[in-house]
């Protein structure tokens, strides 16, 4: 296995309407592997508006089973085609009234790998989430793909260390975190929060965020996707706050054993200490 991987990570805006989001999807997957990409992960619920702005029903439509829906299969075929990893941030339907948010698995020869659900689900002004989604009771896993171990931490959940910290321990190597985050209170999180969790638990992130503001609320999504490595330092630049951008980068998974070898955070953890840590 090469020890640089590249990999990409898509921001984009709410077109109108699913059929045309998947497209935007879909051909952000060629122009990645046009690239010599060979992983994408896309932004938080990809096909459709972050309806979560609002609290009504008619949105439940959107969700689908996983893997067995139209939007797996479609993309697993793509995957297949080009080679490439997916992960694809979706709404799931276990069973009518069962929803999850969700992100899908797919590695390069189409194989579906499996899911993680969401843990940490929100509900505040402009986050209704709790109103569409069930908190997550998947663990949280990590997918032995083409190009290495793959985590997935969604959005809301990247304020919570555990499962960043539970992801290393499953000797994930590279974690994304496809979010939807707005202007405002946030802000000066987004670019603290993953830099500090890839440093604390030594690996690769990948935070990939929407941009635009969309019919259902006051949120102005504000992009500047990134990859960054676990020193803690951006791989190339951050995309921009406006527009829809595909990021592409070289990932030297060498330096995961560097850092390591320097810090040995995992050496020295003293997990017997932090039993109160659990009570709830």
């Amino acid at each position: 296995m090469s020890t640089v991987i590249r990999a990409a990570i898509f921001q984009t805006a709410w077109t109108g309407d699913k059929e045309s989001m998947i497209q935007v999807h879909e051909q952000a997957v060629r122009d990645a592997a046009a690239q010599g990409a060979k992983v994408l992960c896309f932004q938080e619920l990809f096909y459709g508006p972050y309806f979560c702005q609002v609290q009504d029903a008619k949105f439940y439509e959107y969700a689908e089973a996983i893997p067995d829906g139209p939007t797996v299969r479609r993309f697993q075929a793509l995957a297949a085609e080009h080679g490439i990893v997916l992960v694809l941030p979706m709404y799931e339907e276990e069973q009518p009234g069962v929803l999850y948010n969700t992100a899908a698995v797919i590695d390069a020869d189409g194989t579906y790998l499996g899911k993680y659900r969401k843990t940490h689900i929100p509900q505040v002004k402009g986050f209704w989430e709790k109103f569409y989604f069930r908190p997550g009771n998947s663990g949280w896993p990590v997918f032995d793909t083409a190009v290495g171990k793959i985590g997935v931490y969604i959005c809301y959940d990247r304020h919570f260390p555990e499962g960043w910290r539970a992801l290393g321990l499953e000797g994930a190597q590279i974690v994304f975190n496809p979010s939807a985050t707005s202007r405002g209170l946030s802000g000066y999180l987004w670019q603290l929060e993953q830099p500090a969790s890839a440093v604390a638990n030594e690996y690769f992130v990948g935070a990939i965020n929407r941009v635009g503001q969309e019919e259902y609320g006051d949120n102005d999504f504000y992009g500047t996707s990134y990859f960054v490595d676990p020193e803690g330092q951006f791989v190339g630049e951050v995309a921009g706050d406006k527009e829809p951008e595909l990021v592409v980068r070289d990932l030297d998974m060498d330096k995961l054993r560097e850092v390591r070898d320097r810090w040995q955070f995992y050496r020295d953890r003293a997990p017997g200490a932090y039993t109160p840590l659990t009570n709830p």
